[in-house]
């Protein structure tokens, strides 16, 4: 699966709108169709916005190239603004723009043609790093989960969330991959389905066995016993371990809490935010009110009901059994805990 490719300076989004029942890639020639695919979540995901954006700067460098280094500098700065402003609350987007940002600061002595061909560079390596972060994730989460596992999953934290393989997914195809039996629960994540379009394909491709369900079964099903853990991914998590992530990923929490089953989040460290004291501070993105009032372009509500449709919640650190990193996991996250893991760059 390729959620995104840059050739020929091109950047080619596959239209997460359209699955599963269509593969088209969207062309985008400039930062601003990039960040317009973004936006209208054509590519969505943090890990897979966050190296979006990086191409984006990328094309923003490319467009200005042949223009004095003053006026390249100030098209690199409207571009950063623009791509930051798509999505506020997934932290990967603004942490690979300011990393691109980095770069080109760093060369700013040379022409804009040969810093552009540098940025390109530095989006190709975000992109290439991004797959071996999400694998470094899954080796060290297929730890966690035992042979036999039945596993509860919201929204989509697989390939077409990252430049490829997955965190919360990715931990599953690790398991799959060491000989271990699972089955995963896909719970449908509405209002936009990620789960039920996107996460369901994903395992159907890879003859993963799973069941979907709708995201109210949830408590019922772990009532049941037919549940052994949770794994979600993450958009932001803040300096104290609290997770921002997609709405109903909180309610999940307290569930597991319940019925005391493991619930772990999988993100890499460039999903941390550490200027933010606890997931209070997190912004939280509100989507179009017709996510909720219509359905494939049908109304399903009354016309003039008020719609409230927030895209991620906070889960506290305090309902998280453990946080998967590409260094290795932080069990039990607290603003100790974390500030350790980072000063020692992982290992707990």
């Amino acid at each position: 699966m390729e959620p995104l490719r840059f050739t020929d300076n091109k950047l080619f989004l596959l239209d997460q709108r359209l699955l599963p029942g269509q593969i088209n890639y969207v062309e985008c020639d400039d930062w601003r169709s990039v960040a317009e695919g973004i936006r209208q979540m054509v590519v969505r995901g943090a890990p897979a916005i966050g190296a979006a954006a990086a191409y984006g700067m990328a094309l923003a460098a490319l467009e200005r190239e042949h223009v004095p280094t003053a006026a390249f500098f100030l098209g690199l700065e409207e571009a950063a603004r623009g791509l930051k402003s798509t999505r506020p609350t997934a932290v990967n987007l603004a942490w690979a723009v300011n990393r691109m940002l980095e770069v080109a600061g760093k060369l700013v002595a040379r022409e804009p043609r040969e810093i552009a061909g540098e940025l390109s560079a530095e989006a190709g390596r975000i992109a290439e790093q991004d797959v071996a972060t999400n694998r470094r994730i899954g080796h060290f989460g297929a730890e966690l989960v035992p042979d036999g596992a039945r596993i509860l999953t919201h929204c989509n934290a697989g390939a077409l969330a990252t430049v490829g393989y997955g965190t919360a997914l990715g931990v599953i195809r690790s398991v799959v991959a060491a000989g271990k039996r699972v089955h995963v629960y896909a719970g449908e994540t509405r209002p936009y389905l990620q789960g039920a379009r996107l996460t369901a394909w994903e395992m159907c491709c890879e003859n993963i066995p799973a069941t979907l369900l709708a995201d109210n079964m949830a408590g019922f099903l772990m009532k049941q016993g037919k549940v052994d853990l949770v794994i979600v991914g993450a958009d932001r998590i803040a300096a104290s371990g609290d997770v921002a992530n997609k709405i109903g990923t909180y309610s999940l929490a307290v569930l597991a809490a319940a019925h005391q089953l493991p619930f772990y989040v999988a993100a890499p460290f460039s999903t941390f935010d550490l200027t933010l004291r606890s997931g209070a501070e997190i912004p939280i993105e509100e989507r179009p009110e017709t996510e909720l009032t219509h359905f494939c372009g049908v109304r399903i509500a009354p016309e003039g009901i008020n719609c409230y449709n927030p895209s991620f919640d906070v889960t506290p650190a305090s309902l998280i059994t453990a946080i998967i990193t590409e260094w290795g996991i932080i069990h039990r996250p607290d603003t100790e805990k974390v500030a350790r893991f980072f000063a020692g760059q992982g290992h707990e």
